[in-house]
């Protein structure tokens, strides 16, 4: 079965409305420009911000803060957490765990991101597990390669 461009249901498309082209046409005169002022004259163009000579808001408020641009993102793990999955069969502690190991059970977004491996402070751990990452806690270097 092929179809034809004829058998194709029709499109209704409005035509272009032409300004400028007598009073009766609706757009002549002004053109739906109005009357007078800067906006009615040709090559007119808003400026991003400009509020008609009035102070702009973005000068008015006051600014506070500041945002580095070169601020680099360390994701954080704590070793029990690690330890967790290890429990659960999902990571194996047989061998070094890496930040590929991290990622594919979602401990990490990234393995191309900065990870440092913490350990907080009431923890007594027992099994001993290498993890192999960026950075170490002072107290989780106990853990690295």
């Amino acid at each position: 079965m092929s179809l034809s461009l004829q058998a194709l249901p029709k499109i209704k498309r409005n035509s272009r409305i032409r300004v400028g082209r007598g009073i009766g046409s609706g757009k002549g005169k002004t053109s739906g420009r109005g009357v007078k002022g800067q906006k009615a004259r040709t090559g007119h163009h808003s400026v991003r911000g400009f509020e008609g000579g009035q102070t702009p808001v973005y000068m008015r408020l006051p600014k506070r803060g500041f945002v580095n641009v070169l601020r680099k993102e360390i994701e954080v793990i704590n070793i029990r957490d690690v330890l967790n999955f290890v429990e659960s069969k999902k990571l194996d502690s047989s061998s070094a765990i890496t930040k590929e190991h991290l990622e594919a059970v979602g401990l990490i977004r990234s393995k191309n991101s900065k990870v440092k491996l913490i350990m907080s402070r009431d923890s007594s751990l027992a099994a001993k597990i290498k993890v192999s990452v960026d950075a170490y806690s002072e107290k989780a270097k106990s853990f690295s390669l």
